[in-house]
């Protein structure tokens, strides 16, 4: 479902990666002001995962079983780069909501692992199991975490910025009795 459509649309992952680089620290940065907004934001990021990794394709997978290979995704290799993106988004909005990195990236590439193993025995999902996918979307949830943190990084020296440092510290008041 996913790599018709990307391979039809040969300049989505540029644009993809180009928007994710450009908007993730900004917008990070923002969100990490309204954590509301950003419990939002992850929430919903995780639809298109569960959509384009859980959904039937209408065909049976023909074997239990994952395949075993493993190549770095580039811009040529498109359904590869898809999965990094696909996991990067979500991994940048749960960074901010969450607050912790660590547990974010362990999470993710845990949650690639679940996926890769349901799609592995669910035949009637029609889908392939494959460590390339797995690894992408480690890759994935990697720089998505990357992202968060810079952004969280970011809205923190913002915050100082913003504080008048020229304002005097509050003295504390003493009362005699």
């Amino acid at each position: 479902m996913i790599t018709n459509w990307v391979i039809d649309h040969p300049w989505s992952n540029a644009v993809g990666a180009v928007l994710l680089l450009v908007l993730g620290l900004p917008l990070g940065s923002w969100l990490a002001a309204h954590p509301g907004r950003a419990r939002w934001a992850a929430a919903l990021s995780l639809v298109p995962v569960a959509v384009l990794t859980m959904a039937p394709t209408g065909r049976r997978s023909p074997v239990v079983g994952c395949t075993v290979q493993w190549s770095l995704p580039q811009f040529a290799t498109p359904e590869l780069m898809a999965n990094v993106l696909l996991f990067a988004v979500p991994a940048l909005l749960l960074t901010i909501a969450t607050r912790r990195p660590l547990a974010t990236l362990v999470g993710g590439t845990l949650s690639s692992v679940g996926i890769e193993a349901v799609q592995a025995v669910a035949l009637d999902l029609g889908r392939a199991c494959d460590t390339t996918d797995w690894s992408s979307n480690t890759l994935g949830t990697a720089l998505g975490v990357a992202l968060g943190g810079g952004a969280l990084l970011l809205h923190s020296r913002w915050s100082r910025a913003r504080r008048r440092p020229d304002r005097p510290a509050p003295t504390p008041t003493t009362y005699a009795l």
